[in-house]
């Protein structure tokens, strides 16, 4: 049986494959080879693709996977920390784009509703790409990385009201004010839903979920919210984006968010593939060549109005000029976001065929450019803010130079630790009385849930995923301490953590030898075999009782950790210098603790007890109040608490024992 989709979904995958590992070697991010795919296979080039319409609703679902991904990301406490810059500079930046787009538009002769979407249009900046160039540079935590990340935060919040107020604008009902308020009742009662699920429904849940630890039930628990609250919203007469974003922002709202996010990112990666695919085959390459000068025109007067737009915002919140043109050119290119909206523009006749292809070629241009005007803005920016003209008019000329600086204030040089058994609590402990920072991971969601109420900074999730990991900043992380009892779910993490960093320590835990040098060889540091430590364990302290010097002793435990407790495993025989034998067999030191407040040995001097002869021992030293008193002369008297280190034959230290308790 032939199915027309499937032969469209291989030509899709395939063209992408070939055209994102080009371009990677390049270190060009996979959206603008995404991009690319589309216009080759798209109707203007090769027209490889009969089925729009399915490739379509793929990709519809690509955009409520993305809404619902950024909604679990975004934490309430996270936005109040950067709300500033969030509400003030986004809020902004998104007003003064749209005013001056629309000016522009509305003075080539449209009409103010079509200038005030099409400002919309421009307003919206590209999240996926900023976000994967700024992380592959390592400069999301830089002051101008931030302020992009609270800026490109406000512009996916703001792009639901603009679908909402969509409709309005375009005259599609008879009373406007109705229309508001009843569009602002709807959202209040869909917020108040969000508030309580958020709180009291989806976390209880979600724990329920969580105590089976089965994937597949989260999975499935995690996309049903997903989509019966996006079916929700949709059927109140609000969007599916909406409730996509909705859905993820009450998930989170609950410890299992990185789990959940986890779980969703890869669904999320291949269906916004197929949304950015489908954007680049809706371009008219035929046309982009026809008005290829116009366009790039337009591109290079959207470069330097919309940045200089945000670097004004930036700049009155009182950041460096440096912070503010960088986080200019970070945020000029139009973003995916606009293409959802353009969608809604085109249904309710804001947007002509003619103005959404020079949209469209002018949103790709500008995205395809993107990754390379990042990487050269600090270049620019250098020498501009080195000419004394600039200079003169900076309020602090000489602190730009520190802008690139990280003020990241969150976990660095600290310990992680996977798995909260006895082991990774009792290292927990540690590190809290030890004064060093660190962090958990812990996949029981009853453990996790409990330690949360004991204030133990735990997180719920597979560590052997890179969204977990990259959560508790592994990369950063001085030690990682790998605690879990499952052997398999060891190597996925082993492989997780050096997929992120190849230069932090990292100890694992296994309870069989045999497993040691495939763990090493797999990048683990040191591998602790429990089976042997055991023993090793035991004999030192047999050692220690039989007097064996203490740097023989630990000669001899290093020797049976090299070379993987090769020697334990073995036959083999020691060397003879690493044999120690006790000075003497019979030579024994006990410490006896005093109990009696009076009898024959309590509180007379030693000369006249005679010890030696009557119970065939010496006194070494006595520990009197934390003094240890190591001279013993023959006035000093035996009291009770005293701890009475003594040495002699067993027998004869039993008797002198019984004589003081």
């Amino acid at each position: 049986m032939h199915i027309p989709i499937l032969q469209d979904i291989l030509i899709l995958l395939g063209f992408s494959v070939i055209i994102v590992f080009l371009l990677q070697r390049l270190k060009i991010p996979s959206i603008i080879g995404f991009l690319f795919t589309g216009i080759i296979i798209g109707p203007s080039v090769l027209s490889l693709v009969t089925a729009d319409e399915q490739i379509e609703i793929i990709s519809e679902i690509g955009i409520i996977m993305l809404l619902f991904v950024i909604g679990m990301e975004l934490s309430i406490k996270q936005l109040a920390s950067i709300k500033k810059t969030v509400f003030i500079g986004g809020g902004l930046q998104v007003l003064l784009s749209i005013l001056i787009a629309a000016s522009f538009y509305y003075l080539l002769g449209f009409a103010w509703e079509q200038a005030v979407f099409v400002g919309f249009l421009f307003s919206l900046s590209s999240t996926a790409i900023v976000l994967s160039v700024l992380q592959d540079r390592n400069e999301i935590n830089t002051n101008y990385g931030k302020n992009t990340l609270a800026i490109l935060i406000f512009q996916d919040i703001i792009v639901v009201p603009m679908m909402l107020f969509t409709p309005i604008i375009a005259g599609q009902s008879d009373n406007i004010t109705q229309s508001i308020l009843l569009l602002l009742l709807k959202t209040a009662v869909v917020i108040i839903i969000t508030i309580i699920s958020a709180k009291y429904v989806v976390p209880k849940l979600l724990y329920a979920v969580a105590k089976t630890r089965s994937k597949e039930l989260f999975l499935l628990t995690t996309i049903t919210i997903c989509f019966a609250v996006a079916f929700l919203t949709s059927e109140t007469g609000l969007s599916l984006a909406l409730g996509a974003f909705l859905a993820g922002l009450i998930i989170s709202e609950s410890e299992f968010s990185h789990q959940a996010t986890n779980i969703i990112l890869p669904f999320k990666e291949l269906f916004t593939s197929f949304f950015f695919i489908s954007i680049g085959m809706l371009l008219d390459i035929n046309f982009f060549l026809e008005n290829f000068l116009i366009i790039i025109l337009v591109v290079l007067a959207l470069l330097l109005i919309k940045s200089s737009l945000i670097a004004l915002c930036i700049r009155l919140l009182g950041y460096q000029m440096r912070t503010a043109i960088l986080t200019g050119f970070a945020l000029f290119q139009v973003g995916e976001f606009a293409f959802i909206l353009s969608k809604v523009g085109i249904e309710n006749n804001l947007l002509s065929t003619t103005t959404n292809q020079y949209f469209l070629a002018i949103s790709i241009v500008s995205m395809m450019i993107s990754p390379f005007v990042i990487l050269y803005a600090s270049r620019f920016t250098d020498s501009v803010l080195g000419n004394k003209l600039v200079r003169a008019l900076q309020k602090n000329p000489q602190q730009h130079e520190k802008e690139l600086e990280t003020d990241d204030k969150g976990l660095k040089n600290h310990l992680v630790i996977i798995g909260y058994g006895i082991n990774g609590s009792n290292l927990a402990k540690a590190a809290y009385h030890s004064n060093i920072p660190f962090v958990v991971i812990e996949y029981n969601a009853e453990t996790v849930k409990r330690e949360k109420k004991n204030n133990i900074p735990i997180i719920y999730g597979d560590a052997s995923h890179s969204h977990i990991l990259e959560k508790v900043n592994v990369v950063h992380a001085r030690t990682v301490v790998v605690a879990i009892s499952d052997d398999k779910a060891t190597k996925a993490v082993i492989g997780g953590i050096r997929s992120l960093s190849k230069s932090v320590q990292l100890i694992v835990r296994t309870r069989y030898i045999k497993q040691t040098n495939q763990l090493i060889t797999l990048g683990a540091d040191e591998v602790i075999p429990e089976e042997f430590e055991t023993s090793v364990e035991i004999f030192s302290r047999v050692m220690h009782n039989f007097l064996i010097p203490e740097e023989d002793i630990h000669h001899f435990v290093e020797y049976i950790r090299a070379d993987n407790y090769e020697l334990l495993q073995n036959k083999k025989e020691l060397p003879r210098t690493y044999k120690p034998k006790p000075a003497h067999p019979e030579f024994n030191i006990t410490c006896v603790r005093v109990t009696r407040d009076s009898g024959k040995l309590i509180q007379k001097p030693l000369s006249q007890l005679n010890l030696r002869e009557n119970y065939g021992v010496n006194i070494l030293a006595i520990k009197r109040k934390e003094i240890m008193i190591d001279y013993i002369g023959p006035k000093e008297k035996i009291l009770q608490h005293d701890l009475v280190f003594i040495n002699g034959n067993p027998e004869n230290i039993e008797h002198f024992n019984k004589a003081l308790i």
